[in-house]
């Protein structure tokens, strides 16, 4: 099996030992994804909706390095600080800005640090 890195300008650099996105067998993959701007690394946002909008733009921008946008994308992940306070918000705000028909996604409350959301994606690649 081959794997491909990316790594896209304009999207916040990995904090970690991870990459951006891996493209393999037909599909990408995206690492979580926080609501940072990408030239400061700081938290953009003091709620979910705003938060959301931005790891939103992140991914968008991580998919199209590819050439690829969110019609492509068949499952979602996400983690969100406090589930029970910010779900409505959060929700609201990704479903004005995916594409029907919508991807498979499991939404779950996890520990973040300094941030309301994050957001993993696996998108197909476009023939």
């Amino acid at each position: 099996m081959s794997r491909e890195v990316i790594h896209a300008d304009g999207v916040p650099a990995p904090g970690g030992a991870y990459s951006q996105a891996v493209v393999a067998n037909g599909f990408l993959y995206t690492a979580g994804t926080g609501p940072h701007d990408p030239v400061t690394g700081e938290v953009v946002g003091d709620d979910v909706a705003a938060q959301t909008r931005q790891v939103l733009g992140n991914l968008r921008a991580l998919l199209a390095a590819r050439g690829l946008d969110f019609s492509d994308v068949v499952k979602v992940t996400v983690h969100l600080a406090d589930l029970a306070r910010d779900y409505e918000a959060y929700n609201a705000v990704y479903e004005s800005t995916m594409i029907r028909p919508f991807p498979a996604r499991t939404t779950v409350g996890s520990t973040l640090d300094r941030k309301l959301v994050e957001i993993d994606m696996v998108a197909v690649l476009r023939d």
